[in-house]
């Protein structure tokens, strides 16, 4: 066995974990995102956040599933809905925070900001502002793998915004005809900030994967084991050189298209946004199955809840008491 297959998946399953434990992991990774925007959500209204965040809330089973398949350096790259892809890849609230609020100790030492969070230490290769930016990324990082002969795999996530950025359609190409370890993982959330995906996409979602011959798959992305089900098949079949994939996740987000989007009802109905939260909830619909498979009880839960709060909590004081980068600091790690 290599050193490269060696390594456990970003979720540090252990060997020995059973079923029990991984999909109770799986929970508190799920809260985890939660309520690290919810406190996005309130540094943004204390006005201690620069700029803004596009929340991920009611996305989460979408990242947490994908990455659950991915090993620690397996490549990620992700969008300027990013904070759960970053979270969900391993990595560490207190920095994602420092990060947000422009501190030395931020993963990119304070100068990336929300949507430029970077964690190579854990395969994660960038958030991006652009729409459809980090998609030639994902995919020249899964060149690299094939070169070097290593058994990597690279997931691309982006919005359906991203199906109308050419760019796309460039690399998929490439991407198929030299059958590179790349999945593209669409989270199709129904709207392209304002619009919705119907009024700016024609035909539909898994035709363009089709149209190169690669092989695509569509998956409920409000049920955390389905989408850990559907991307264990692709990112196993890259693994093996099979070639890309294509994963359209069908996703909601609860808040609007950045924090400061609050009146949505221009463009979408509040009874909308209520019946997913209610019967959509990814976190709830892992909980109820978790109840109903006798692997928890609903005190077991609320603890794990209780104790990642006040882990959020921590790393949120941590990231305000933490220094601003030096003046000296303003050229340096600036390549462009």
């Amino acid at each position: 066995m290599t050193t490269a297959t060696s390594k456990r998946a970003a979720g540090h399953e252990a060997a020995n974990e059973t079923e029990k434990e991984k999909w109770l992991r799986v929970y508190r990774k799920l809260v985890s995102i939660r309520l690290f925007e919810e406190q996005v959500n309130e540094l943004y209204t204390r006005a201690l956040m620069p700029g803004l965040a596009h929340l991920y809330s009611g996305e989460e089973a979408v990242a947490v599933g994908i990455c659950e398949t991915l090993r620690i350096d397996d490549y990620i790259t992700s969008t300027h809905r990013g904070h759960g892809h970053c979270l969900a890849k391993g990595a560490a609230p207190d920095r994602m925070f420092a990060e947000l609020l422009g501190k030395e100790a931020g993963y990119c030492r304070g100068k990336g900001g929300s949507m430029h969070i970077a964690d190579p230490a854990t395969g994660n290769l960038g958030a991006n502002a652009i729409v459809g930016g980090s998609v030639g990324i994902a995919t020249g990082a899964a060149f690299t793998a094939k070169h070097l002969g290593t058994d990597r795999v690279a997931v691309c996530f982006f919005g359906e915004g991203a199906l109308g950025q050419g760019s796309l359609y460039e690399v998929m190409n490439l991407a198929q005809l030299w059958k590179l370890p790349v999945i593209y993982v669409c989270e199709n959330n129904l709207y392209n900030e304002y619009t919705h995906y119907t009024e700016t996409t024609a035909g539909t979602i898994l035709g363009r994967a089709a149209a190169f011959g690669i092989e695509g798959a569509s998956v409920d992305g409000q049920d955390v084991r389905a989408v850990y089900e559907v991307a264990s098949r692709l990112v196993k079949r890259a693994r093996a050189g099979g070639g890309p994939g294509f994963l359209q996740c069908d996703t909601y987000r609860y808040s609007g298209h950045h924090v400061g989007d609050i009146n949505r009802e221009y463009y979408r109905t509040k009874q909308e946004e209520q019946q997913w939260k209610s019967e959509r909830d990814p976190i709830k619909l892992h909980s109820d199955w978790l109840l109903a498979q006798g692997h928890a009880d609903a005190g077991t839960l609320e603890e794990i809840s209780s104790e990642v709060r006040r882990q959020m909590e921590a790393a949120v004081k941590f990231a305000i008491a933490a220094p601003y980068p030096g003046v000296e600091q303003v050229d340096q790690d600036v390549y462009a």
